[in-house]
């Protein structure tokens, strides 16, 4: 949260940047929502954040780092868990940050729940000390195959626009869109991903193209949810929404080496 929405924006922007896939970052991460002051726990404005890795350990280095670096350095924000998990399986952030107040924080206990201010110089700094984690899923995708790039990209943004609708779910590559579909492997020693070849426009002739004729540009959507529920209806209403737009020729998603259901 911050005194303005404004602020409150920049500190969820920065906090997600750099955060597109954990491939090659430390963590999938997004702005879920913006919050009314009435749904925050210090009644100001805010955004709802969404951090996504492959292990608890990994997730609070992520969440710590990002909460340092782009929240606490950011004008009049304050930080709380917003997400109910089990108690067993917290991460552990204004009770990491705390030291930041060089012996001059302050600890509080409200309602069963540990909050740390840190001394800063506008004023003060509120984290609370431990933040829920669940087991969500990560890598919902599907591609869209267009016949021009002006109207694949228009379709993408459609369905990205239907998919921010949704609670609980974010489009983490940048616009919620992704140019640069991978392929699991390379040709490259080390290089766990590469461009996906088979989905290139100007491969075609040149590789085993999936492409069907007529298809000149593919945009690929990348969304990450707490559970499947989510995930199922993300991909539904994204699909729907690009399906309603001129030029769109084909819809289908990528697999990566796993199993068809």
């Amino acid at each position: 949260t911050a005194e303005t929405i404004g602020w409150a924006r920049i500190a969820g922007q920065t906090a997600t940047g750099y955060a597109a896939s954990v491939i090659g970052c430390d963590a999938e991460a997004g702005i879920e929502r913006e919050l009314p002051p009435s749904e925050t726990p210090d009644g100001r404005p805010g955004v709802s954040l969404l951090f996504f890795g492959f292990s608890r350990d990994a997730l609070q280095k992520a969440v710590v780092n990002r909460v340092a670096q782009c929240v606490l350095t950011c004008a009049t924000t304050a930080c709380f868990n917003g997400l109910a998990g089990d108690p067993g399986k917290t991460i552990r952030v204004g009770g990491t940050l705390r030291y930041f107040g060089d012996g001059r924080q302050i600890s509080k206990l409200l309602d069963g729940k540990r909050y740390w201010r840190m001394p800063t110089m506008d004023g003060e700094f509120l984290c609370e000390d431990v933040f829920g984690t669940v087991k969500g899923v990560g890598g919902g995708n599907f591609l869209i195959l267009g016949e021009t790039q002006a109207q694949t990209l228009a379709a993408a943004e459609a369905a990205v626009t239907a998919i921010r609708q949704l609670p609980g779910v974010i489009l983490p590559f940048p616009g919620g869109i992704v140019r640069s579909g991978s392929k699991v492997g390379s040709k490259y020693k080390g290089l766990k991903a590469s461009t996906n070849d088979a989905y290139c426009p100007t491969l075609r002739g040149a590789v085993a193209s999936a492409l069907p004729e007529g298809v000149n540009a593919v945009y690929e959507l990348v969304f990450d949810g707490l559970d499947l529920a989510t995930v199922e209806r993300a991909t539904w209403e994204g699909m729907l929404a690009a399906t309603r737009c001129p030029g769109v020729k084909q819809i289908t998603a990528g697999n990566y080496g796993g199993k068809p259901r």
